[in-house]
């Protein structure tokens, strides 16, 4: 029996697990020029605003964003490309002296 908007009632629901994955400067090898690193996890592009907050905040951390691929996301596959996203600061983190 469907529920409201078509939705099923009753049973088991799934969702999408979705997963946020931060990391540091550190993780990323404390790379000091923009471009596209090999890490464990797959490539990682870094641009030149993202190293000036490393540069000013060594302590934050980015969350990982999947840049996806054509052709490998539409058969299932994850594309092994990165970029970073937002950032957060650790509580108490202070800008680093120039």
């Amino acid at each position: 029996m469907d529920g409201p908007a078509g939705r099923p009632t009753g049973g088991t629901l799934q969702r999408d697990t979705v997963v946020v994955t931060k990391i540091s400067w550190q993780k990323a090898g404390q790379v000091t020029e923009p471009g596209r690193y090999m890490l464990r996890f797959g490539w990682l592009t870094v641009t030149a605003e993202d190293l000036a907050v490393w540069k000013q905040f060594p302590d934050a951390l980015f969350t990982l964003v999947e840049i996806p691929g054509e052709a490998k996301a539409s058969e299932g596959f994850r594309s092994g490309e990165f970029r970073l996203g937002t950032f957060e600061l650790p509580v108490g983190s202070r800008p680093s002296e120039p």
